[in-house]
Formats: structure tokens, sequence, C-alpha cells
């Protein structure tokens, strides 16, 4: 049994829910959001919040059943709130600057990186080796992360590159003489 599965999905006040086939919608004062279900569980609306159960007892349903739980309670903290990934910059001469709607990285490569901030993601620097990305949408923010991330990962010699707030890259010890 799914213990995320079980737990109904409370739909706060100012929020609606629509469903359609397995199509839910959810507006909010942040606007609009929908996801479509697969086949192997059904969502149902009532007394305010969504209840997703698990047609059949196959792993897939069972699969299904927690993350379609958890994208229905992404989706109502999203239209209500923001979600929210810090990046860290670390190396010598690694900064990111922004200029109107684009990410100026300079990764210590032979030219600047030129990162087009996409619809419905805000990026702050408040500090050169700082990037605060933020939207309504908890797939695109990581999604847009996880872009920025792989210009230059964190390498395991010396620990430069852009990596997670609060992430920690195993160092490995260098040459011996």
């Amino acid at each position: 049994m799914s213990r995320i599965g079980k737990q109904p999905v409370a739909l706060p006040d100012g929020v609606t829910a629509s469903l359609s086939g397995q199509t839910i919608e959810v507006k909010g004062p942040k606007g609009t959001q929908s996801f479509t279900a697969t086949d192997d569980v059904t969502l149902t609306i009532e007394d305010g919040t969504v209840t997703v159960t698990p047609r059949g007892k196959s792993k897939r349903a069972r699969q299904q059943w927690g993350m379609s739980r958890t994208v229905v309670a992404n989706l109502v903290h999203g239209v209500t709130g923001t979600f929210k990934k810090e990046l860290e910059i670390q190396g010598v001469g690694y900064r990111a600057q922004l200029a109107g709607k684009t990410l100026k990285l300079n990764l210590g490569l032979s030219h600047d990186v030129d990162f087009e901030i996409p619809e419905g993601i805000t990026i702050t620097v408040p500090k050169p080796t700082e990037i605060i990305i933020e939207g309504n949408d908890i797939q695109q923010v990581g999604q847009v992360a996880a872009n920025i991330r792989e210009w230059r990962k964190p390498e395991p010699y010396k620990g430069k590159g852009i990596r997670y707030k609060g992430e920690y890259i195993f160092q490995k010890e260098g040459k011996k003489k």
C-alpha cells in the first residue's frame, strides 16, 4: 500500500479543481495547471479534497498511485505558492549575472554562456556566485536548474562548478608523486 497515495490532497480556499476524464485542472490565485493521469489510477474530487486510488493491484498501478497523488499536490501548491531551487557557483572567476531575460554565466569556457530564461520562471542573482530559480511548476523549475547546472557540473577534485545549494560533492584525492 502506498502511504503517500492514501492521503487525500486538500484544496485550500480560493483553489478549485475540475475533472474531465483522466485530466484534472487546478485553478488558483497564481494561475491554472493541469495533469493527465494514466489509466492505472482513478481521480475523484469530493468535499474540497482530491483522492487518488489505484485500479487493480498491478505493480504499475501502485507506482502510478503515489506519483499521481504527488503531482496533484504539487499542482495545488503551484497555484497558491512558488517552488524554488538555489544554485551555488564555485571556482575562480566563475560568476553569473542577469541581463534582461538572459542569464550570463562565466564558467571558465572560451565564451560566456547566455541562458535564455523561459516563460513562467524568474531567476534572481543576489550574489555573483548564487542563482535562485522560482516558478509555479515544480517540473519546469527543476528542469531549468538542471539545464543551468549541466553547463559546468561540479568536478570531484577541486569541487569547481555549479551545484545545488547544500549538495555534497565527494572530493577525490589527487595524484601522488
